[in-house]
């Protein structure tokens, strides 16, 4: 490439593509993006109000971790299109903090832990070398494969414990969805096909709405403009065992950050470098930081993203800057966020489908290029990918682990990255990453 040419990830685009590709991204991640302050406040019994706030709070602060992740300052952010988002591996830890030692020592932990987070950056961004084609390929199908969950309980309406969760109806919406999608996407190219998903959940939410599958009264009520102050529930507290808990934490999102940059760097054709990744896990710790003091939560890359922009092939990083800039407005002007809201779940899940298999796709093109002749690569892979699909094939399989051991196994990304990584130590011990790119430090 020459140097006149800018990569695909550093493309500018007009601003008409910036904000509708943007607002795709959006719609994909907005169920996961809430779902975390939702479930964290029903377990800690807070209010609708204080619910509200947290929710508010989180999606100001999730586009602020976006921007940061994507537009990168000095040594903070990957500079790759990564959407940033609240972190389900906290949650359990953060619910745990929360009933034993109040929610003010919650957002404590997780200042703490992102402090952390950025003094460890460096260290852990070693650990690239232990990442060759059979461990990226690996891992990058372990990740479409343990989306899918959370593809099928949209689809089947987005609460497994109500009455009408798969019921024909939404079935059937669903694979509407599915068709429009993948008739956009085989049909039409360039700009149009490339807005194949955000076609797709527009025509699905008509098609809801038409028989009266969506509703759209919350967003009259939600309120035109409402800024959380930080600290709106107190001063954060700082305990050393809710700081090490939630730093244990960390450790895992790390590891799956690992995965989400080397998915997104094989994807857009940018080599992944050890900068990268401690640009990286500098941006989660300044962003985890952030969330302890504007009411929110730890935060890392959502791989429900990496499959829309395997199908849509748009790679630009200034994307999903966007996306974050829609995220921060929807904090501040919650009726944008309940009009977001209103799109069903089975339409979401709809588009999952074709968006999480997309990023399998680029896990099997990976390993692809991977030799099995002669080599001990073949039992790495299926090894390492069955181990990581246990905990979503079957979750109660570790309901007896507790503790630091529960956090682990609950994250099939991060049991399938250690198998992988362990086993090609030692079955591949002569085994050599493909050349990178020089950790030279980006560019401001």
């Amino acid at each position: 490439m020459s140097n006149s040419q800018v990569h695909p990830v550093d493309e500018i685009l007009p601003v008409r593509q910036l904000v509708t590709f943007g607002l795709q991204h959006v719609l994909v991640m907005y169920a996961g993006a809430v779902a975390v302050p939702l479930i964290l406040g029903s377990a800690l019994g807070l209010t609708s109000a204080q619910i509200v706030t947290l929710i508010n709070a989180n999606l100001l602060t999730s586009g602020i971790a976006t921007m940061i992740q994507t537009l990168g300052f000095w040594k903070f952010g990957a500079r790759l299109p990564l959407i940033q988002g609240c972190s389900f591996i906290a949650l359990a830890p953060m619910i745990m903090i929360g009933k034993e030692f109040g929610l003010t020592e919650v957002f404590g932990a997780v200042i703490a832990a992102g402090a952390i987070t950025i003094a460890m950056a460096p260290v852990f961004s070693r650990l690239l070398r232990f990442f060759p084609p059979v461990v990226i390929g690996s891992l990058i199908t372990i990740i479409g494969i343990s989306l899918m969950p959370a593809a099928a309980i949209w689809l089947g309406g987005g609460n497994p414990d109500s009455a009408d969760f798969g019921a024909p109806s939404n079935l059937l919406l669903g694979l509407a969805t599915v068709i429009v999608t993948l008739v956009i996407y085989a049909r039409f190219s360039g700009f149009i096909g490339n807005l194949s998903v955000l076609i797709g959940l527009f025509v699905g939410s008509l098609i809801a709405a038409a028989f009266g599958m969506t509703h759209f009264g919350q967003v009259s009520s939600a309120a035109w403009f409402e800024l959380s102050p930080p600290m709106a529930f107190g001063m954060p507290q700082f305990s050393p065992m809710p700081i090490l808990v939630m730093t244990l934490a960390m450790l895992v999102i790390m590891a799956e950050t690992t995965g989400n940059c080397l998915a997104i760097g094989k994807l857009t054709g940018k080599t992944t470098t050890q900068t990268t990744l401690g640009n990286a896990f500098r941006a989660d710790g300044l962003s985890t930081m952030l969330g302890g003091l504007f009411n929110s939560f730890p935060y890392n890359a959502f791989t429900q993203n990496t499959g829309l922009i395997a199908l849509s092939n748009v790679k630009s990083r200034y994307v999903v800057a966007s996306a974050g800039a829609i995220m921060v407005l929807m904090g501040l002007f919650p009726k944008l966020g309940a009009l977001i809201a209103a799109v069903p779940t089975p339409v979401l899940g709809g588009c999952a489908v074709v968006m999480f298999g997309m990023t399998t796709v680029a896990g099997i093109q990976e390993l692809s290029r991977v030799t099995f002749e002669g080599t001990r690569n073949a039992i790495i892979v299926a090894v390492s990918i069955s181990v990581g699909v246990l905990p979503m094939s079957f979750p109660a399989l570790f309901e007896h682990a507790s503790g630091t051991l529960k956090l682990v196994l609950e994250s099939g990304i991060f049991l399938g990255a250690i198998t992988a990584i362990v086993l090609n130590i030692l079955l591949n011990p002569q085994s050599r990453r493909e050349p990178v790119a020089p950790a030279a430090e980006l560019a401001d």
